[in-house]
């Protein structure tokens, strides 16, 4: 899970917004918030940090605060993000992110800002994502099932790269890696606006994690 940043609504669902009896279900111009969304979020699910695609068959559009008990949030593109597919249709203890949520409440959002989504998490050397708050680590395993073994290696190749590349560096400079290289590794997962790498993220974790105990 990495921290989202929400741009401007598209200007249909701020048109929708404004007709009489407006709702979710009757805005036509989903097409417009899908790309919308998988074009701030990088092309990564709000989630599990995979692969999304601007495509109703390679994404959901997940209303943070589900539309069953916050109708009012329905419309607010706040509220709004890309999810990937989740195991839809598979057996529940597969599903995860918005398919396995469904309409149960998250602690944090990762687009809202003062949540500060990314100071929360951990991971671990296995894949593993975890939190130190008890009830967010509890809703990272039993509402989002982000600990899926599928999950968790594809993490952990992502973390086994980032940490062969340090070993590397290490072995190459014959002593400690210098922050600015450690600065330019961590950059070149966030440049540009282009589509992050899935579950790259994770790497971008804990790089910053090096770079905090670095003399600056």
């Amino acid at each position: 899970m990495r921290r989202i940043v929400k741009g401007p609504a598209p200007v249909s669902l701020t048109a929708h917004r404004q007709t009489p009896h407006c709702d979710y279900d009757n805005y036509d111009a989903k097409d417009d918030l899908r790309r919308a969304l998988v074009t701030e979020q990088r092309g990564l699910c709000c989630y599990c940090m995979g692969r999304v695609y601007n495509e109703s068959t390679a994404m959901k559009i997940e209303h943070w605060r589900c539309q069953s008990r916050h109708p009012s949030e329905q419309l607010n593109y706040r509220n709004l993000l890309s999810a990937c597919l989740g195991g839809e249709g598979q057996p529940w203890h597969l599903q995860h992110c918005d398919t396995r949520k469904g309409d149960s409440d998250l602690q944090w959002n990762p687009a809202e800002g003062t949540h500060h989504i990314e100071t929360r998490l951990r991971y671990e050397l296995d894949g593993s994502i975890r939190s130190n708050e008890a009830v967010f680590n509890d809703q990272l395993d039993q509402v989002l099932n982000l600990n899926l073994q599928f999950l968790k290696n594809n993490r952990k190749r992502i973390l086994d790269a980032v940490l062969e590349w340090w070993r590397r560096e290490k072995a190459q400079i014959g002593g400690p890696v210098p922050r600015d290289r450690v600065m330019q590794q961590r950059d070149k997962f966030i440049a540009g606006n282009n589509e992050i790498t899935p579950y790259s993220p994770v790497a971008m974790w804990w790089l910053e994690q090096k770079l905090a105990r670095m003399p600056v």
